[in-house]
């Protein structure tokens, strides 16, 4: 008889300060080693002409994508194989009733603006969603400067995973109006044009801390094409190399494209010149948004 898998309290595991570490996998693929270059082409629905990158706001699949997989972090993220790790965050630990949580923040983020990450950005961040997402936050403090200390009004074991939605990117605490309208975060691709309801063209950021880890290439573009039509012809005549699909009827021949997270369950359509991770979540489309950071050209 097999000895029974020993049962794992997920509660207990987010308690511990070895969360983090413990949860690191990458989630590439073994049988092809990325490489830095190219371009990554993807045409996207859901842009509006008064888009900003702002996360207050009900963004589409295009906003979303250039804000949380491109220009900004977050405290948290989904890794590719939907597990937990930390981003911004290096490690954290809940309380026994889960309403006091402890984060230590990485110390070696710049933002695009050239200011340093600490934890009044975090502070900052947060206090935009005080009345709506974040409302159970009773008191932030900040018993260093890349450290936060977060009391909840009600317990939630949750937590750390509410802190990887795309909602939750951080700004610059000095400017963050100028930030949410010229995508200053700390992501790995700094903005190099926006044109809101069509286009966003990131360039990779130079020594940035998840080097050789994600970030693969040189420079991303997202184009606005509202039409699903429009956008599997795009991608068929080789204009893009991804697509968000929820069907396949309009692609043709499907040997050179790849669905995800499946054909009969599709949310995207990339070309297979794009590698992609071995394993793929499906918390939210395309990669859990981060198409950008987690693929490469083959």
């Amino acid at each position: 008889m097999s000895a029974r898998r020993p049962h794992i309290d997920r509660r207990a595991l987010f308690a511990s300060g070895a969360a983090a570490a413990l949860l690191a996998a990458t989630g590439l693929s073994t049988q092809t080693a990325p490489q830095q270059g190219g371009r990554l082409r993807m045409a996207l629905s859901g842009a509006l002409r008064s888009d900003r990158f702002d996360t207050r706001d009900q963004q589409g699949l295009f906003m979303q994508v250039a804000t949380v997989g491109a220009a900004f972090e977050t405290l948290t993220e989904v890794a590719a194989d939907g597990t937990l790790r930390g981003e911004l965050a290096t490690q954290w630990q809940g309380s026994a009733d889960a309403r006091v949580w402890e984060f230590r923040l990485r110390k070696d983020v710049i933002f695009h603006n050239g200011k340093t990450f600490i934890a009044d950005d975090v502070v900052a961040s947060f206090a935009l969603h005080a009345e709506t997402i974040l409302s159970d936050i009773d008191r932030i403090e900040t018993p260093g400067t890349h450290r936060l200390k977060i009391t909840l009004s009600d317990a939630d074991a949750d937590f750390p995973y509410r802190l990887s939605g795309p909602q939750m990117v951080i700004y610059p605490s000095d400017n963050i109006q100028d930030a949410m309208a010229h995508g200053i975060g700390t992501g790995l691709y700094r903005m190099h044009r926006f044109l809101p309801g069509r286009q966003f063209v990131g360039h990779r950021v130079d020594g940035h801390y998840k080097d050789g880890q994600a970030g693969w290439f040189d420079s991303v573009e997202l184009v606005s094409l509202p039409a699903d039509t429009v956008r599997a012809e795009a991608l068929r005549d080789h204009f893009v190399d991804a697509v968000d699909l929820t069907h396949s009827a309009d692609l043709g021949v499907l040997k050179e494209i790849t669905l995800l997270p499946e054909e009969h369950f599709m949310t995207c359509a990339v070309r297979n010149e794009i590698a992609l991770p071995q394993s793929i979540g499906t918390r939210w489309p395309l990669d859990n948004l981060r198409a950008a950071e987690r693929w490469w050209i083959t």
